[in-house]
């Protein structure tokens, strides 16, 4: 090997280099993350991309953010994910699984700023022009506000930048960009993390947003070192099945907003298209008289989501009975059965028993709770719930039915929906205002909801 190069082994977790192989990483202690590089030791200088501009300490009290006004993309779904719209100068990342919408997504939202009048720059790694172009037109026409460049080298993708001071930029994808002071193959943990470190700098010096796009591995989170979401200010994942019409954009870290909002889309032929009404997209084709199917009231941030939770309790025909969660935590629906058989004195120890959200939306809010535990006893019992009842509430170990925050958000989308009826937490009460038009039933126990849904008044 050339004396101006070394082999060091880096965290793909944390980043954490060392000049040898480790089982365990010292920095953030995971098992069998350490992957082999061959990086130059020639110091080369520094090219000096774009530098922010305050250089001396600055008082908090003279700093306005009058100027820091939110570029609206013209995609409602991905400004309330945001946090309101585009911060200027931020870095934000979009990960995602392979053909899920990540490209048309950012296309359509660079569709829109060029529409308005703003330069826009889609930098493709992975496809040629022509590929671009195809996709391009299924979404519609695009003005010449918007460019397109296919390039790897980050050298040129900087000067390009630096030239052209678009107003928002487009990195397609992070994986494929490599810089020429590394020596390593794109792709790579030292690759990755030295070219969002150029691209930050660029961001924060010209006040240009930049989105990157990052391929993710099997177990779903993106691929390349962890420091790579320290990083940014934004990471941002679509979710859903690919074969699925309906997707989810969901900010896992946001230093702008909120990271409890969740954007929701369906797939079409022109592209990806908003659903203004995610609860009622949920709620389409629900099965009329089936037990166990309820309604259930889940938050997403500021936004009420009513899902359906489906449940089939039958006698098991092996030793050790099945139990499958769909949507839904595994251990928690294990947990609420064992709160059924323990407090309500329902034998489930013979039975198989699948959960399922339909739509194959994701839920863990603790609010959902109720609703599992009434879908089972309604399977169980071969008992029919009114379908114009709403439930939620979190349900102890003890069975007691535990307030929950949102209330008065929950019962009004209730309502807006058409349903008759909630059953919820009786701690609750008090924080919900009078409401006409929808009946309130407030339970205290996981026994009094079920005697509910026996004596048919949901």
């Amino acid at each position: 090997m050339a004396k101006d190069k070394k082999t060091v082994y880096f965290c793909q977790n944390c980043g954490y280099e060392s000049g040898k192989w480790m089982g365990q990483c010292p920095g953030c202690r995971q098992w069998n993350t350490f992957v082999e590089e061959v990086v130059s030791t020639k110091q080369s200088p520094a090219k000096g991309p774009a530098r922010s501009v305050s250089r001396a300490p600055v008082k908090l009290s003279e700093i306005n953010l009058d100027a820091e006004k939110r570029v609206l993309t013209g995609i409602g779904e991905l400004d309330r994910v945001l946090g309101g719209g585009i911060v200027p100068g931020s870095l934000t990342l979009v990960g995602g699984d392979p053909g899920i919408g990540k490209s048309t997504l950012l296309l359509q939202a660079m569709k829109c700023l060029s529409d308005a009048g703003g330069e826009v720059l889609y930098i493709s790694g992975e496809e040629s022009l022509r590929q671009i172009k195809m996709r391009a037109v299924r979404i519609g026409e695009f003005t010449e506000h918007l460019k397109l460049m296919c390039e790897t080298n980050l050298d040129v993708v900087r000067e390009t930048i630096e030239k052209e001071k678009p107003q928002a930029v487009v990195i397609d994808s992070i994986q494929t960009m490599y810089n020429e002071e590394v020596s390593s193959s794109p792709g790579s943990v030292s690759q990755v993390r030295e070219s969002t470190g150029v691209l930050l700098k660029l961001a924060k010096g010209l006040g240009v947003s930049i989105f990157i796009v990052g391929h993710v591995t099997k177990d779903g989170s993106v691929a390349g070192p962890r420091v790579l979401e320290h990083m940014v200010d934004t990471v941002l994942y679509f979710e859903g099945d690919r074969h699925a019409s309906y997707r989810i954009l969901r900010a896992v870290k946001n230093r702008f907003g909120s990271t409890n909002e969740i954007g929701v889309f369906e797939m079409h032929e022109e592209g990806l298209k908003e659903v203004k009404n995610p609860s009622e997209f949920m709620l389409e084709g629900r099965p009329e008289g089936a037990s166990g199917s309820v309604v259930a009231c889940s938050m997403e941030g500021s936004r009420p989501i009513m899902i359906e939770i489906q449940a089939l309790v039958c006698r098991s025909n092996f030793g050790i009975p099945r139990r499958t969660a769909n949507g839904t935590d595994f251990n928690r629906v294990n947990l609420l059965m064992a709160v059924l058989e323990k407090r309500a004195r329902m034998n489930l120890s013979s039975s198989d028993a699948y959960v399922n959200i339909a739509g194959g939306i994701k839920m863990t809010e603790p609010a959902v709770d109720l609703g599992i535990l009434l879908a089972v006893a309604s399977s169980q019992k071969d008992i029919v719930i009114d379908e114009k009842t709403v439930v939620f509430g979190e349900v102890g170990l003890s069975g007691e039915v535990r307030s929950v925050s949102m209330a008065q958000q929950r019962v009004q989308e209730a309502k807006k929906l058409g349903f008759q009826r909630v059953i919820l937490p009786a701690g609750c009460m008090r924080s919900v205002s009078k409401i006409t038009g929808i009946e309130l039933i407030p339970v205290s126990t996981v026994r009094d909801a079920i005697h509910l849904i026996e004596k048919g008044r949901s």
